[in-house]
């Protein structure tokens, strides 16, 4: 068998399986003749941007409606017998041939669960004939800088069943000189917020959200962030330098009409940006996402002028992963970071051309999980062959965001002295934007 009969696709298919909210998902395989398997399983988000590719699901009673057997037979029997037969190395024809196949602009023919899974699959039955890791095939030698683990440890919004009306509140444990350090960081101010928090609020505060960040009674984000502090100063590391916070705003979820509705009040988008300048003034924030509506470019664009000097404003919903709608808005100053989630688009290719066209704007761009994830640690792979400056994972708590966690010590420990970590790029980062 020559190189290339064994790098030729021989067969794929997919399965129902579930994800961290027990809702159904798409995995699917793609074996190649030499061998190798290869498997990625789909991720589905709860706040989900307008512009985001469509997952495919069946509808009706099985399941309650969230089933994606159509998902699945697009992968069995549109997807597979077009992918069979080509060679797993041309991850750009073969992500081309997907978007073809489906003919849409938003995936909805074939679902980018569907895509995205048969994407990610390819990527590493390709890596694993290699001989390499996945991070190296896709990254190539110079891949070897870890990303901050910022971790959500407080959650609200459509995450939770508290009051807040932010959906994440943030540790960014940058200024260490490896990983594993940073994650040990994370791991015990997680431990302590939870003592903080049965002080405070008895065993009842101490349920998780979503994303495995605890969910209390709260109502104030000012509330949410002193909790942290007292965390963070209980277990001993410096707020700062050590330790800097985020808040993943959600605030297309809490906007109506030109109205923001924020803790009982409502704001009109300067009287929210004012909001936010007063937390930047309280608190080490260096993190901001989507602080304004996923379609309000003029905010961004205040929100970027105002505080992007000190921290990153981050589109999630405002770029959802699309290279276009990153030049349309990054070129006119709105947002400095991009949110970078594989399912927005649905294929790798597209994902990685949003963070070459992130690159290329001089932005700083993020690798996320979703709230309904899964076992599949992908995106530490991809962060780590991306360089990108920080991973958004989740608490350090429940398998689906651990097993990114883990990954990242795995290949740590792999790399050995030629191991970067990205926290201390952070406030160089900050001042280059």
């Amino acid at each position: 068998m020559t190189i290339l009969e064994e790098f030729v696709v021989e067969g794929v298919r997919a399965v129902q399986v579930l994800d961290s909210r027990g809702r159904p998902t798409v995995k699917s395989y793609v074996r190649l003749k030499g061998g190798a398997l290869g498997w990625g399983i789909s991720p589905s988000g709860a706040s989900r941007g307008e512009r985001e590719a469509v997952e495919v699901r069946d509808g009706g009673k099985r399941w309650k409606g969230y089933g994606v057997g159509i998902a699945v037979h697009n992968v069995n029997k549109v997807i597979a017998p077009r992918i069979e037969g080509l060679d797993a190395r041309r991850q750009e024809l073969i992500d081309r041939l997907l978007i073809e196949l489906d003919g849409t602009p938003n995936k909805s023919r074939l679902g980018g669960n569907a895509t995205t899974s048969v994407s990610i699959a390819v990527a590493r039955a390709a890596a694993s004939q290699s001989g390499l890791e996945l991070f190296k095939y896709l990254g190539g030698p110079d891949a070897v800088g870890l990303p901050i683990p910022i971790m959500n440890i407080i959650n609200g919004g459509v995450h939770a069943g508290n009051e807040l009306d932010f959906q994440e509140f943030i540790i960014v444990p940058h200024g260490f000189d490896s990983f594993v350090e940073a994650l040990r960081a994370g791991v015990e101010i997680y431990h302590y917020l939870k003592e903080v928090l049965k002080r405070e609020f008895g065993p009842n505060a101490l349920n998780v959200g979503d994303e495995g960040g605890f969910a209390p009674p709260l109502k104030s984000a000012f509330q949410a962030f002193d909790l942290i502090e007292r965390a963070v100063m209980e277990s001993g590391y410096s707020i700062d330098s050590q330790v800097s916070f985020g808040l993943d705003a959600a605030s297309s979820q809490f906007y109506r009409d030109g109205i923001y509705t924020v803790e009982g009040k409502s704001l009109e988008p300067q009287e929210l940006m004012d909001f936010y300048e007063d937390l930047a003034s309280r608190y080490p924030i260096v993190y901001l996402e989507d602080p304004f509506h996923e379609d309000d470019v003029e905010m961004f664009r205040v929100a970027t002028s105002r505080l992007g000097s000190k921290m990153l404003i981050v589109g999630d919903d405002f770029f959802t992963t699309n290279p276009k709608t990153i030049v349309t808005r990054g070129s006119k100053g709105a947002g400095n970071a991009v949110l970078i989630k594989i399912n927005q688009v649905g294929t790798l290719t597209e994902t990685l051309n949003a963070i070459s066209t992130a690159r290329d704007l001089g932005m700083a761009y993020v690798v996320s999980h979703r709230s309904g994830d899964s076992e599949d640690p992908f995106i530490a792979d991809l962060s780590v062959a991306t360089n990108s400056v920080m991973i958004k994972a989740g608490a350090p708590a429940r398998s689906e965001r651990t097993s990114k966690y883990n990954r990242l010590l795995e290949i740590e420990e792999g790399l050995g002295i030629n191991a970067r970590y990205s926290g201390r790029r952070l406030k160089y980062l900050l001042k280059s934007l």
